[in-house]
């Protein structure tokens, strides 16, 4: 077929920037070979500061000097937003200070008949164990939280948890002695897909085994005996945390005397778990993501950015963000596809500061786990709340998106009805979201305070 004229003259037209664009895909080719020959070097993918080229921000089209286009030729900030060379991942150095506890036995989990050759669990303690060892708290954490849930001597940066623990505060360390580890499958000292398997001197990666609620549980069941443990005081947590707390006054309530769970449920929500697919979708489909095998070679931060800037927006409230920041606009910026309001920017910050601090992977093992969770599923006869016999407190915000109020009212409605009849439920009032139970000290913190240090709780 004979080329025509016009075709001929877009090649020659283009031909400058094909040529730069080869040159450029053998600059690449080259620095991925690089990059192959250093395995043990964590390098995060590499985003420019600023483009090649001085573009304006206007793209223009003119015909004897007079104007027959006029548009945009952006630069893209949000897209490049990173230092040339990107901080390197520093979640497994994020935290000191936690003591390690090593079930050396194999460790059998719930789903596909996954087992782990050993476990670690990486925790700390407030406070002193009485003689009787009848004063102990197991504090379950959320999804991406440390065992770091309050400063100590060994660890002095402020915890997730700060206001609520210590000397006569929520959690009384002049009353109880308080433990709080980092969950089975995280990244902050525990086993998850970013330690090393004992048996290949590999990093787990993707062939880590899928885990459940149940597998975590049972994790830090282990721990609390290993201490010397017989039963708790109490078993407190929220989000996560507080599905783990449920979880275990069900799984082994010869081991609490009391449960306390704030913005949870019993049974992951259709549209919770549709929110976490699209953060793990995000995280699956970066390249860089490389089927889970990353260690080593590019960091998948785009996906993990993404992932975390979804996860904000399900964190707060609609309620909040309207006080909080209305449709504020950025100072200086002119009207363009990356963010002109306030709300965006916060949105952006938030998945930046997020993106190197947590495993990519154990977001995608624990978020997954939360959405299979069914805590009926743990029982042959499907009934878990008649086995819950201590007194409970569920409590939930709201304006909560990711655990609406209506699934805390069914949690303290299925225990009551199933014949437990010290269960405490609070609805509060707060426009912070799923976040309430980190920011409300009033609220959260009177309540879980009360129910805790009263003999007696009824609903």
């Amino acid at each position: 077929m004979t080329t025509s004229l016009f075709t001929r003259t877009i090649v020659r037209r283009f031909e400058p920037f094909t040529s730069q664009l080869r040159m450029s895909t053998s600059e690449t080719t080259a620095a991925t070979a690089a990059a192959a020959a250093q395995p043990n070097q964590i390098l995060p993918h590499k985003i420019d500061v600023s483009p090649k080229e001085d573009m304006s921000q206007i793209f223009q089209v003119k015909s004897s000097e007079v104007e027959k286009f006029r548009g945009s030729n952006f630069q893209f900030p949000c897209l490049n937003r990173r230092l040339a060379q990107g901080p390197e991942p520093d979640y497994e150095n994020t935290i000191d200070g936690y003591k390690t506890f090593t079930h050396k036995k194999p460790f059998h989990l719930l789903y596909n008949k996954g087992i782990l050759p050993q476990i670690d669990m990486a925790y700390e303690t407030w406070g002193e164990l009485n003689e009787e060892k009848d004063n102990a708290l197991l504090l379950f954490t959320g999804l991406s939280a440390s065992s770091h849930a309050c400063s100590h001597k060994e660890n002095t940066k402020p915890g997730w948890w700060e206001k609520f623990i210590g000397s006569g505060k929520v959690l009384d360390t002049d009353k109880f002695f308080v433990i709080c580890a980092n969950q089975l499958g995280g990244c902050y000292g525990s086993t998850g897909p970013s330690s090393t398997n004992p048996l290949t001197q590999e990093k787990y990666g993707t062939h880590f085994p899928m885990l459940s609620i149940k597998d975590m549980v049972s994790a830090q069941a282990l721990l609390v005996q290993n201490i010397g443990i017989k039963k708790l005081y109490a078993a407190v947590g929220s989000s996560l945390g507080g599905m783990c707390s449920v979880a275990m006054a069900a799984l082994y309530p010869d081991m609490v005397s009391r449960m306390v769970s704030i913005s949870a449920c019993t049974q992951s929500h259709p549209s919770t778990i549709a929110l976490r697919y699209l953060q793990r979708r995000c995280i699956m489909e970066d390249p860089n993501w490389n089927r889970g095998h990353y260690y080593g070679l590019n960091y998948p931060i785009r996906g993990m950015k993404l992932a975390r800037e979804i996860a904000t927006i399900t964190y707060r409230s609609g309620a909040e963000w309207e006080t909080r920041f209305g449709r504020t606009r950025v100072d200086g910026e002119s009207p363009s596809l990356c963010h002109n309001f306030q709300i965006e920017q916060y949105i952006e910050y938030q998945g930046l500061q997020f993106a190197t601090k947590y495993d990519p992977n154990s977001l995608l093992y624990i978020s997954k786990a939360m959405d299979l969770y069914d805590l009926n599923d743990y029982f042959e006869d499907g009934d878990a709340a008649k086995r819950i016999n201590c007194p409970s407190l569920v409590m939930g915000a709201n304006t909560d998106l990711l655990f609406p109020i209506q699934q805390q009212q069914e949690m303290a409605e299925n225990i009551k009805r199933a014949g437990n009849k010290s269960v405490t439920f609070y609805e509060l009032n707060s426009i912070y979201g799923h976040d309430t139970f980190l920011l409300d000290l009033s609220s959260v913190g009177t309540a879980v305070k009360g129910f805790l240090e009263t003999e007696t709780t009824t609903w």
